[in-house]
């Protein structure tokens, strides 16, 4: 009987406290997901991406220009007339 009754115990303890693991690791969880914090993640990201982002778009631009002045170049070589920057009155 007192191995029954030892077996038992041991049964129950487990169950409790797994459940209980499982109740508070649920409560976690949906604390994570109130729109409140998915709110807070998104602002935080979005505030760590920012000056990436900037940095990426004026290098873009950047390059954008300096490939632009290239081609400008190359055109007024076959053409045979000075480059646009040259011609600007202005």
């Amino acid at each position: 009987m007192a191995k029954r009754t030892f077996w038992f115990m041991t049964g129950t303890a487990a169950g409790l406290g797994s459940s209980l693991w499982v109740q508070r690791r649920v409560k976690l969880v949906v604390e994570r997901y109130v729109p409140e914090k998915v709110q807070e993640r998104t602002a935080d990201a979005a505030r760590r991406v920012g000056p990436t982002v900037r940095d990426a778009v004026s290098e873009g631009r950047d390059a954008m220009r300096s490939r632009e002045a290239e081609m400008h170049a190359d055109v007024a070589e076959r053409v045979g007339s000075p480059p646009a920057d040259r011609r600007r009155v202005g």
